[in-house]
């Protein structure tokens, strides 16, 4: 029985299908708003069918606010390391710090072959991965030059940066001994698939990572645990994986918006709790050595309650603090350029900083952004949440149609603060009314944030988003 301790977190794993581009997005968005914590996606650059995964999360991370991006996993051999580690640094700076890299050997040799990539054994392959990992960690450091002298990588004075914006993880895809062994050395993370690695192989694996580690005088538990599991799994599975296993990060395929909206309002908080109730429970009367009571037995809970949709309430409320935080930096630049329009140049740097999301932002697209980050919470409300709560409780009817309602006006009031920046920009109106228009969506948003909030907190206690 192994509980590194690690606090949970929760993706997706949606198929980057060039057919459904919109669709991918949009579940990458459900994800963010619902307070998942990752969006992963696969990468093959070969496969003609599938969107190019760097390119497809720079965009998911443009139109996120909190969520992680990452690669699961980088076809390494399609990607050199030097480029790869380049292109996570600057989309963590651009994203605020929310990019994680998963890597791999590569598979599908014929086809990486087919697309000009090199052809390697396992053993090769393993060799390449260690040696990109060198590259990829000296490029990161942001000092100094870089040299690595391997048999497939050979950087030599090579300047290094930029660095990321935080401590960037590297994750490895690891099955056979000596990647494991290799993860348990070097790596931030385990992924493996539940395909591949299924529940009853994990111990095995984990006690050779924790074997590497400690040779290699690290703390195995420095290893997160994370795990690609398979659609439908129970939150009562997944908290077996994470007491007994150690696995503690749960990445779920996906394939519509209702899958995310379920696994983030259902599956997930359901697992927290069971792993809080067991680990709580064992800190205050640790049981004797190799005895413990099933997950999911309950000891610490009254009958009758549900843990499924407990403190979805409190959810929409952190929801509604990045509404309201992002409302007041957007007040706080359109005063600056209220002061003058000789400081807009400023302003449009200020936004540049304040957002790090991509570069040369200007002040209109700064507020395009933040009116997407309202209408895709507000559109995730009409399509899911209002519609499970009227079937739950027909009493809410006469409140969700004043809030879908209330959608409307504000859709309006940004439609018009769209119009006030482009007609500021031509010269056909000025700054009193875009003040005008910022005032007039500041007093509508809090005010209908705040009439959510008094009438449905109680009502998503009780029943959930779904």
């Amino acid at each position: 029985m192994t509980d590194y301790g690690h606090q949970l977190e929760f993706g997706i794993f949606p198929t980057p299908d060039a057919a459904a581009a919109d669709l991918v997005l949009e579940m990458s968005e459900a994800a963010d708003v619902s307070g998942l914590d990752l969006v992963t996606v696969q990468d093959h650059p070969y496969n003609a069918r599938h969107l190019d995964a760097w390119t497809l999360l720079s965009v998911v991370a443009a139109r996120t606010t909190t969520v992680r991006v990452a690669l699961n996993v980088a076809n390494l051999p399609l990607r050199p390391p030097v480029v790869l580690a380049r292109s996570a640094a600057t989309l963590d700076l651009l994203s605020g710090g929310r990019v994680e890299l998963g890597l791999g050997t590569g598979a599908f040799w014929d086809a990486i072959a087919a697309a000009g990539g090199p052809r390697r054994t396992p053993g090769e392959a393993t060799t390449a991965l260690e040696e990109a990992i060198a590259v990829i960690r000296g490029v990161w450091s942001g000092r100094g030059s870089v040299s690595v002298d391997g048999q497939h990588y050979r950087v030599k004075g090579l300047h290094s940066g930029p660095a990321p914006a935080h401590p960037v993880g590297i994750w490895l895809g690891a099955y056979k001994p000596r990647m494991l062994r290799l993860t348990g050395r070097l790596a931030d993370g385990w992924l493996p698939s539940m395909g591949y690695a299924g529940p009853a192989e994990l111990p095995a694996m984990n006690a050779t990572i924790d074997e590497a580690a400690r040779g290699a005088g690290r703390d195995p538990a420095a290893v997160r645990r994370l795990y690609n599991v398979d659609p439908g799994t129970s939150p009562q599975q997944l908290a077996e994986l994470a007491l007994e296993h150690g696995m503690s990060t749960f990445i779920v395929p996906v394939a519509s918006v209702r899958d995310v909206q379920r696994f983030a309002a259902e599956v997930a908080p359901a697992t927290r709790e069971l792993v809080e109730d067991e680990r709580t429970r064992r800190d205050a009367a640790p049981a004797p050595a190799g005895v413990h009571e099933p997950v999911g037995s309950g000891a610490s809970r009254t009958s009758g309650e549900a843990p499924a949709h407990e403190g979805a309430g409190a959810h929409l409320v952190e929801v509604h603090d990045g509404l309201r935080a992002e409302l007041a930096r957007l007040r706080d630049i359109v005063e600056q350029v209220v002061a003058g329009e000789e400081e807009a140049h400023r302003a449009r740097n200020a936004i540049n900083e304040l957002t790090m999301r991509q570069n040369n932002w200007t002040l209109g697209a700064y507020c395009q952004q933040y009116c997407r980050f309202v209408t895709g919470h507000h559109g995730l409300e009409d399509r899911s949440v209002f519609p499970h709560l009227r079937r739950s409780d027909p009493a809410l009817t006469p409140v969700l149609d004043r809030l879908e309602q209330e959608h409307v006006v504000i859709h309006d009031v940004l439609e018009q603060l769209d119009d006030a920046l482009v007609g500021l920009v031509s010269g056909a109106s000025g700054t009193p009314e875009l003040q005008r228009v910022v005032d007039r969506l500041s007093q509508s948003l809090l005010e209908h944030l705040s009439y959510e909030e008094d009438e449905l907190v109680p009502a998503l206690d009780r029943y959930g988003f779904y």
